[in-house]
């Protein structure tokens, strides 16, 4: 059975998604995705990834302001669809709109749910050191992410991958997920399990303060700081009053009992903060306000000896 389906998605990780709907059995009817906003350092207003593969392949796209029902429920009731498909979209949906497709609303939800539900899952199970993370197709309900597991698929999280990493993962796991899903609603035999919510944890939206090292921190927690923050809102410091954001690092080899945020070394290969369990950590890739990244080999050429100073 062929399935109309209306698909939901905005950024880059809702890609994969919709290319796999598009190449599969079913109907790909329109895909809803977020107004277009200003983008990049020019701050020009362009095409959102996922309205931008829609649009080369034909599909209608509709991009409303808001989903209330005067505004939004007679052009979606009139797709006809069978199934809504949503994919990191960016607007929490209505309950009338989720009860208004047949077979209802599924999600592809970047955590092994119950944990991590919300706006930032990869970005948290990476900050707090998650050895592993996946994807989880689950139903909409009205509560956040708490709807009926239909699939799951993992993937670990190595000690130096960073979010952007994971997430460019995740988003094609979810989708080579989903297709399967899919079938199974269309032939009826899809099972739904529900949530533990005793273990249910949540992933609040990051904000720009999240980004500030704070140095009186564990090594550890601070590189994982560091990847879980890349590429946005990026972990950065201060150094004689100019801010450096930091895009690669890691636990360093040394230790001391230099006070945190002390630069103990800084040569081609690193610049070495101290932190607060004695530990350090090597700053790889680093970027000036305004600036490029760089290397911190090029960042020290610029700069001459930052060793002994305070980062912070």
């Amino acid at each position: 059975m062929r399935l109309r389906i209306v698909f939901f998605g905005t950024p880059a990780f809702a890609v994969p998604t919709l290319a796999a709907l598009l190449a599969s059995p079913h109907d790909v009817v329109a895909v809803v995705t977020q107004p277009d906003r200003p983008r990049g350092r020019g701050q020009r207003v362009s095409d959102a990834p996922v309205k931008a593969l829609a649009v080369e392949r034909g599909v209608r796209v509709l991009q409303p302001i808001r989903l209330s029902r005067e505004l939004f429920e007679t052009e979606f009731a009139g797709l006809g669809a069978d199934l809504g498909v949503v994919a990191a979209y960016g607007k929490i949906l209505p309950e009338w709109l989720l009860q208004t497709p047949r077979l209802g609303l599924i999600n592809v939800h970047a955590s092994l749910l119950p944990t991590y539900r919300g706006a930032a899952p990869i970005q948290r199970a990476v900050m707090n050191g998650e050895p592993e993370t996946g994807v989880t197709i689950m139903r909409i309900v009205k509560a956040l992410d708490a709807g009926p597991m239909m699939a799951k698929a993992v993937r670990p999280i190595g000690p130096t991958d960073t979010s952007e990493e994971v997430e460019r993962d995740l988003a094609t796991l979810g989708a080579a997920l989903l297709v399967g899903v899919l079938d199974a609603l269309a032939a009826g035999t899809s099972i739904e399990v529900p949530q533990d919510e005793a273990l249910a944890t949540y992933a609040p939206r990051l904000t720009k303060e999240e980004g500030l090292i704070d140095f009186t921190r564990p090594a550890v927690a601070v590189h994982n700081q560091i990847r879980g923050l890349r590429p946005w809102p990026a972990a950065y410091t201060y150094l004689n009053g100019a801010r450096l954001v930091v895009h690669r690092a890691r636990v360093s080899t040394r230790q001391s009992p230099a006070p945190a945020g002390t630069c103990l070394m800084a040569d081609a290969a690193g610049i070495t903060v101290a932190c607060g369990d004695g530990g350090a950590v090597d700053f790889l890739d680093v970027q000036p306000d305004g600036r490029r990244i760089m290397t911190a080999r090029d960042y020290l050429a610029g700069h001459g000896t930052v060793a002994g100073q305070r980062f912070g």
